[in-house]
């Protein structure tokens, strides 16, 4: 039998895995969720999932807890749970950001299966890109509940350490910011340029999501893919050469290395 599922706090990520769940035929009867306001889960409750603002009933009832509450509520939410959670000793699956799986065991009360996942807005459209990451407490049997709840938003994929796990929040966590960032300023050379602004915005989102699927299917790189489409001479290699020359490869290193600070910084300022 499937597991029942408590989801506490039931914003966009849990909405994503949520709805995930339910395309893939998961059945809504032995799924929960809880929020601050009732009228706001009415959605939720009209697709059969149980709904409330009690998160210690929502727990009493699951094997798996879902923590999807903003990462500067989540102790006071842990603590208030710590009782409940050490009692039932669910699976705990946090998609808080900055928190880490040691912070989160210790509020919670200690010795506890825990998974922290860090997953990115396209799960949203089932498009996502997530990374899981468990601490010494879990089991296979549950690592596997894990990746089959997270893999309904799209891929999923293991990592072994909070560090890697910061790197994965550089890259796939924030990532889609950056690809809006490289459209928004694609569409805005070409409107500058004369191009009207609802042809530059189609020509530029279908161009990502045409190149994105390309690289995706095919066996090759993503650096020799654009060497196959850079002609020597060419209007792309001149681009290309432009944006070598104002060192876009490494403002894009020093990016990510500002995020993956800024993950280390908030793991010590939450904890």
């Amino acid at each position: 039998m499937q597991p029942t599922i408590a989801f506490i706090g039931a914003g966009n990520m849990s909405r994503a895995i949520l709805g995930g769940m339910l395309k893939n035929g998961y059945p809504a009867e032995r799924i929960s969720a809880t929020g601050r306001n009732l009228d706001k889960l009415q959605d939720l409750a009209a697709q059969g999932i149980s709904v409330s603002t009690d998160n210690i009933l929502a727990v009493q009832n699951s094997t798996v807890i879902v923590l999807a509450v903003k990462p500067q509520m989540m102790q006071d939410l842990c603590r208030s749970l710590a009782p409940i959670i050490q009692e039932r000793q669910p699976l705990i699956i946090s998609v808080a950001a900055g928190i880490t799986a040691q912070s989160i065991d210790s509020w919670l009360g200690g010795n506890l299966a825990i998974v922290r996942c860090m997953p990115n807005t396209p799960a949203l459209v089932q498009q996502g890109a997530s990374a899981l990451l468990a601490n010494d407490k879990v089991v296979d049997s549950q690592k596997e509940i894990a990746e089959q709840l997270i893999a309904t938003t799209g891929l999923a994929l293991w990592v072994e350490s909070e560090a890697q796990l910061n790197v994965v929040t550089a890259l796939s966590g924030s990532g889609p910011a950056y690809f809006f960032l490289l459209m928004e300023s694609m569409i805005a050379a070409a409107v500058s340029q004369g191009l009207d602004q609802d042809v530059a915005t189609q020509l530029a989102l279908q161009t990502a999501s045409g190149a994105a699927t390309i690289a995706q299917q095919s066996a090759l790189s993503p650096a020799e893919l654009r060497r196959q489409v850079t002609s020597p001479k060419g209007t792309t290699e001149q681009a290309i050469l432009s944006f070598e020359n104002s060192g876009f490869p490494n403002i894009i290193k020093q990016g990510m290395q500002a995020n993956i600070d800024r993950s280390k910084q908030l793991a010590i300022e939450l904890a």
